[in-house]
């Protein structure tokens, strides 16, 4: 009979992966972000002049302003629409083969890049576009509306686009754990539709809202290229910013910015785990 595995040899796989791909590029970028730098080059050492410029500047403290009110307003957005179909898909769609139809749809646009489903919106949200024609061909506006492309309300647009599934199967999955005895017992004790969700589905789904908000907003906060793209460069994110500094070779300000960055949505992590605990779902 053979002798059992060490629970620390099984784990050293996993480990091994994790300190390679995860902590070692986390560790160099601190490191980096340390480091002094001019026009043409990097200077190894101890500075600490670029946390003091990241935390200091007012144009920095706006950009990252900028970026907590898009992931907020996502948040928001993509946490009614990802929470309405996931409502509708539990509770309403009773047939195992439509819900995996449903599904199949919401994830279709997923077999696409992310660029592709930006650019998508332009022929849409432009001046010239099908939103303006048809808004001046009904008689609602006499001119093109100029906020529909290259504007805060087409980063927004395109974030809940590209993000609002990433809401929507944590709750769904959240939702099909919940025991149709306890919505029965409630309507029978008398609560109306509303009294339901508030009471019952809400409560008991607060897991699968928590990991669904952790994705988007983790995703939004990282963000670049949707926010140069959609805004036309009128928009500042984090992002952009970091990706700027790089583009002039200034690596150890974007580092900092990076570590700021990786602070900012821990804290914004840890509050929603303070809130609601997920252990049970993972």
């Amino acid at each position: 009979m053979t002798r059992a595995i060490p629970a620390w040899l099984q784990a050293t796989p996993l480990a091994l992966v994790l300190g390679v791909f995860l902590l070692i590029p986390i560790l160099t970028v601190i490191v980096v972000s340390f480091w002094d730098y001019d026009q043409t080059r990097l200077i190894p050492g101890f500075v600490l002049d670029n946390y003091i410029d990241a935390l200091t500047e007012g144009v920095t403290w706006k950009t990252y302003l900028s970026t907590v009110r898009f992931a907020v307003i996502t948040w928001a957005i993509t946490l009614t629409m990802g929470f309405t179909v996931a409502y509708f898909l539990a509770f309403h769609v009773t047939s195992t083969l439509w819900q995996m139809v449903f599904f199949q749809l919401c994830t279709i646009p997923f077999l696409t890049s992310n660029i592709i489903r930006m650019i998508s919106w332009i022929p849409f949200l432009g001046r010239n576009g099908l939103i303006n024609q048809a808004l001046q061909g009904l008689g609602l506006t006499d001119h093109p509306l100029d906020f529909l492309l290259f504007s805060d309300f087409a980063v927004i647009l395109a974030f809940v686009h590209l993000y609002t599934l990433f809401m929507v199967v944590p709750i769904f999955n959240t939702m099909m754990r919940i025991d149709r005895s306890l919505l029965e017992a409630a309507r029978d004790a008398g609560a109306g539709f509303w009294s339901v969700v508030r009471h019952v589905v809400i409560p008991l789904s607060l897991p699968g809202v928590a990991i669904g908000s952790i994705f988007v907003i983790t995703l939004v906060m990282g963000d670049f290229i949707t926010v140069r793209l959609m805004s036309g460069g009128q928009s500042a994110s984090v992002g952009v910013m970091m990706m700027n500094a790089m583009s002039l070779l200034q690596y150890p300000a974007a580092a900092a910015h990076a570590v700021v960055l990786l602070a900012v949505v821990l804290l914004m992590v840890a509050a929603i785990l303070r809130v609601v605990d997920i252990r049970k779902e993972l």
